[in-house]
Formats: C-alpha cells, structure tokens, sequence
C-alpha cells in the first residue's frame, strides 16, 4: 500500500526559469515541449542554477509551485518577466536543497508576493555548507538565511519527511532512500553540524513528485544528490506508482569523478522506461549527450523558457 497516495492531475506544466543553458532557435523536439516562439526583443538569461515554475491543473482548479529560485537573484525575475510569468501568484516554493545556486532568488520570489508564502524545504537546507578539495582548498558556501527569509515573507515549513502540495496532487519526496550502489554523492563536501564539518550527505536533498491521469509519474528533481535513480524509485515507493511518465532536473553527472556514474545511472534509467527525460542544470554536456544517445526520441535538451506539458 502506497505511504502517500497522489491525486492524478488532469495536467501538469512545467516552466524552466533558470537553467545552465539558453538558446532560442532550439525547435520543438517532442509532443511534450513547448518552446517560446521567436522574438528578438525576449532575452532570457542563462546561470549555473534551477528553478521551475509547476502548474498543476486539474478540472477548473490550477496551483503554481516554485521549485528553487537559481544562483544569482537576478535572472529568476527578469526570465519570468521576459515570459509573462507570475511569481506573487506562487503558492508555495519548494527547496530541492541548501545549496546557493538554488537559493540565490528567494529573498527576491518572497519580497515580491506582498503577503506570507510558504516554504517547504529540510532542516539541513539551512546549515553551513563548504567545499574541501584537497588539491584546491577549502571554498565555503553560500547558505540561505532562515531569519532574513521570514523577514521577507517566507513562511519557512522545515520538514524532513514527504509533504502533500496543491491539494494533495504533488508530493514533495523529503529524505530520500540510498540503495542504489552506484550513487555516492559528491566527494568533498562538507556540512556544518553540532560545531563540527563533518561529510555532507545530502539528506535535505529532495524532489517533486505529480501523478499525471492515465500517464504515470512525472519526477522533477533539483540535483539528485541522493541519486536521480534512487530519487525516482522512492517516489514509485512512497505513491505506490510502478508506471513512470517523465524524469526532469540536474542529475548531477557532471565532472571527472561522476564519469563512471553516467553509464549505470543511463542504464537503469532505461529499465525503468519513462516515456520522457529531460536532463537540466548539473547533468553536464557529457551525460546529456549520452542519454541522447542511449534515449533517441525520450530524451529531451533543455533550454531556458521551455514548457513542459503532460
């Protein structure tokens, strides 16, 4: 029996915000994409960062749900501007994680609302964080500021088990399970707890989860530091959903020590056979290429503005 039964939606959109990557002559590649029609006067922007805008509608009834806010605190509100995007009529914002290219714009997102907004994301989403590269040095982190964000109007929800969103049709996963031997994390990450840096393990990492009617499970992950394999077999577990209908976010596979993981990690994709993947973000030029590859016809290259619509 499913933990957290999912109401299917009749439609869900999903709007990439910010990304890594931009280009509007990129045509429509799937029945699934919606890419911005041309226009030489829309500039969108590009940044090592995420956010997506997710619409859920079904019947009459539509929520808007922001995951992440990107790197900068700037691009975020001129893309959306640049596609006519709404951020006040944002119900709640989710965060995947505490790193800063998933924060830079939430000061901006709550400042705007002109009323109190809630935000879903993990204790740990709030602890020091550092890099600790032997060969480099030790490089600290951007984190977000709990007391600063609830003065802006963030109605800050910490919790580490799965949340109901948008009337009980999206899940937010929580901590997600490690079984899958292959995903290890990222090496030489570091987390401040009890006055100690200690190993991050990425607990607060977390993804979107939405059951579309008649199709399966759309995953959207912000960096699948828990694994973008595991992520998506802990939301099959905890909706009770076997069927998979699309993987969307960073998958993290980016650089030399990810190189070994992208095999698997495309191999086990192909087994749980979702009908879309749209890698983003972390992914890397690399692992994109090879889910090309290895996914012709499933496999969607991502740029900022794009619309996806199940």
């Amino acid at each position: 029996m499913a933990e957290y039964p999912l109401k299917p939606a009749d439609r869900v959109e999903i709007t990439v915000l910010v990304d890594n990557y931009t280009d509007f002559l990129v045509p429509q590649q799937t029945p699934v994409d919606r890419r911005p029609p041309y226009n030489p006067k829309r500039h969108l922007l590009a940044e090592h960062g995420l956010s997506c805008l997710v619409r859920v509608i079904t019947g009459k009834k539509e929520h808007a749900v922001l995951l992440d806010t990107g790197l900068s605190g700037q691009c975020l509100p001129w893309n959306a501007r640049q596609l006519g995007v709404s951020l006040p009529g944002i119900e709640t914002v989710v965060l995947s994680h505490g790193h800063y290219d998933h924060t830079g714009g939430l000061e901006e997102v709550f400042c705007g609302a002109g009323h109190q907004v809630p935000l879903v994301a993990h204790p740990d989403a709030f602890l020091r964080r550092r890099m600790n590269i032997p060969s480099a040095g030790i490089f600290d982190q951007p984190y977000p500021d709990a007391v600063a964000l609830k003065k802006s109007g963030a109605d800050i929800r910490m919790r580490s088990e799965p949340t109901a969103l948008a009337a009980g049709h999206l899940l937010v996963t929580g901590e997600v399970e490690r079984k899958t031997p292959f995903e290890q994390g990222m090496p030489g990450g570091e987390i401040e707890k009890d006055g100690a840096w200690v190993p991050d393990t990425f607990r607060d990492d977390q993804a979107l989860v939405i059951s579309v009617k008649d199709k399966g499970l759309v995953v959207l992950s912000g960096c699948a530091h828990a694994g973008i394999i595991n992520t998506v077999e802990y939301a099959r577990k905890i909706t009770g959903t076997d069927q998979v209908h699309a993987v969307l976010g960073g998958f993290h596979l980016n650089g030399k020590s990810f190189e070994k993981v992208i095999p698997p990690t495309i191999e086990a994709m192909q087994k749980i056979e979702p009908y879309y993947v749209v890698p983003m973000h972390c992914t890397g030029w690399d692992a994109i290429n090879r889910f090309m590859a290895a996914m012709p016809g499933k496999c969607i290259l991502n740029t900022v503005g794009t619309t996806y619509v199940f």
